[in-house]
């Protein structure tokens, strides 16, 4: 599907106005099958940030002094407004990420709805005052918060930040990716439209080296909340340090699947692929590395081919499309040099490959991708690749599958698979991750997701993400 005209946004949002930006450039907008510009969004400068984060400033005092049920109300009506754009958002997040369209609508924006309407379970059986000893202990918001969003699951990530942050009473900062801008544009138009306080939530849109680092460099902005690669969540917190501010980091992931010997392979294998390719791989918890009984090993790569190989690259508007392009033509070279490394240190290439797909020369597509004996010392066993590309990895008793499992920097996510549900559960208490699922669990967006390790610190969603933009004030009576 091409689109038949640009979307071009020449301001930005701040202080309940759309303003142009300090700078004069724009950042082009690129849809992901058909390789054309889909739209544009001004290129912010830190003076933008500055005019933001004073907004934000201002706001704060009245809008965390509301009372909690007014700034929910206003979290429902943005859930409501967001729902009644769920055709228009679920097309123009999937010519921005190239997620399958019906895939888009449920996740891209099914999950951003149920962020912002959400609130109101979580807000009210939330502890938000509790007596200790003589001591009344009171959650406070931690202030102006600077939110710094990645380009995979766009305007989700964008709501798991933005609604807890609103209703601890925060005001907000927000810098989405330039790679996939657009959505969060319609965000600050549904904000205007159910009347939002002004500078309660500002939008600056911009490169990371310039404006994220000038929200995170920020004197006035109290914590920053970021989600994207390991290697610019380390600059973020080295940037934040100079004004000891809170920094909350959702970053990479390498996570195992580890399939037990007595596990149902054939549901086994055919979720772990799943588990692998969904978004085109560009899932941060994506299950890449599926760990198997060395003498189960042929059974699971001929399962593995079948469901990888079902998985047909396409365009995302078709019906039948399962995978869907890559972001970007800079992240389809980075995953097919992943793939051409794992040939060269003799993984075995099971299906797949780094040629373009038939009949897909045109698009950020890469073939969906099965590598077998892969050992812990290779590349696409260690470092996070952000695609279609599954590794299988042989062991020989379930210590070491634990230890294979553990022996990664990162820490984001995993899974479990065994016919008997407490010995599996007994397996995930072993991994040190902050998700683990056990036989296919379902994600649930009410539990805490983040990181141990490499993959970052703090928690998003449900109560554990409302309390990451809390302090907490103890008054002695």
């Amino acid at each position: 599907m091409t689109t038949s005209t640009t979307i071009d946004r020449d301001a930005l949002f701040i202080d309940g106005q759309w303003i142009a930006s300090d700078g004069k450039a724009a950042i082009e907008v690129m849809d992901a099958t058909t390789e054309e510009v889909v739209g544009t969004v001004p290129e912010g400068t830190p003076a933008d940030v500055d005019r933001a984060v004073s907004a934000a400033r201002r706001a704060f005092p009245n809008w965390s002094a509301l009372e909690l049920e007014d700034r929910v109300a206003f979290l429902t009506a943005i859930s409501e407004a967001l729902g009644r754009r769920m055709e228009s958002l679920a097309d123009l997040i999937t010519h921005e990420v190239g997620m399958p369209r019906a895939l888009s609508q449920a996740v891209q924006v099914g999950l951003p709805i149920l962020s912002f309407s959400s609130m109101a379970q979580v807000t009210a059986e939330f502890t938000w005052e509790e007596t200790i000893g003589n001591s009344l202990v009171v959650r406070e918001p931690v202030g102006v918060v600077g939110a710094i969003t990645p380009w995979n699951y766009p305007l989700h990530q964008i709501a798991a930040k933005v609604a807890p942050a609103l209703a601890a009473g925060c005001t907000v900062v927000l810098k989405p990716s330039e790679v996939a801008p657009l959505n969060a544009f319609v965000l600050a138009e549904v904000v205007e439209e159910v009347g939002l306080p002004a500078g309660v939530l500002n939008l600056v849109t911009g490169i990371g080296p310039v404006v994220g680092e000038a929200i995170a460099a920020h004197p006035d902005v109290d914590m920053v909340s970021f989600t994207g690669s390991t290697r610019a969540g380390r600059r973020v917190s080295e940037v934040a340090s100079a004004t000891v501010k809170r920094v909350s980091l959702e970053l990479g992931g390498k996570s195992a699947n580890v399939i037990l010997d007595d596990a149902d392979l054939e549901k086994a294998v055919a979720d772990g692929v799943a588990k692998c390719y969904l978004n085109s791989g560009q899932t941060c918890s994506a299950l890449t590395r599926m760990l198997v009984p060395r003498d189960r090993l042929d059974a699971v790569e001929d399962l593995a081919v079948e469901a990888a190989e079902s998985w047909v690259p396409g365009d995302p508007f078709e019906a039948s499309t399962m995978l869907g392009p890559l972001v970007s033509a800079v992240q389809r070279d980075r995953v097919r040099s992943y793939i051409d490394k794992g040939l060269g240190e003799g993984a075995r290439l099971l299906t797949g490959g780094s040629d373009a797909p038939d009949g897909l020369d045109r698009g950020y597509f890469v073939r969906p991708t099965v590598f077998s004996s892969v050992t812990k010392e290779m590349t696409i066993a260690r470092e996070e690749i952000f695609g279609p590309v599954l590794a299988i990895m042989p062991y020989d008793t379930e210590e070491e599958a634990v230890d294979l499992a553990n022996d990664t920097e990162y820490g984001l996510a995993g899974g479990v698979w065994s016919g008997d549900a407490e010995r599996a559960t007994a397996v995930a208490r072993k991994l040190r991750t902050g998700q683990v699922e056990v036989n296919g669990g379902a994600f649930n967006p009410m539990a805490p997701f983040g990181g141990y390790k490499h993959s970052g610190h703090g928690r998003e969603l449900g109560p554990f993400g409302l309390d990451e933009y809390l302090e907490v004030k103890a008054i002695q009576r």
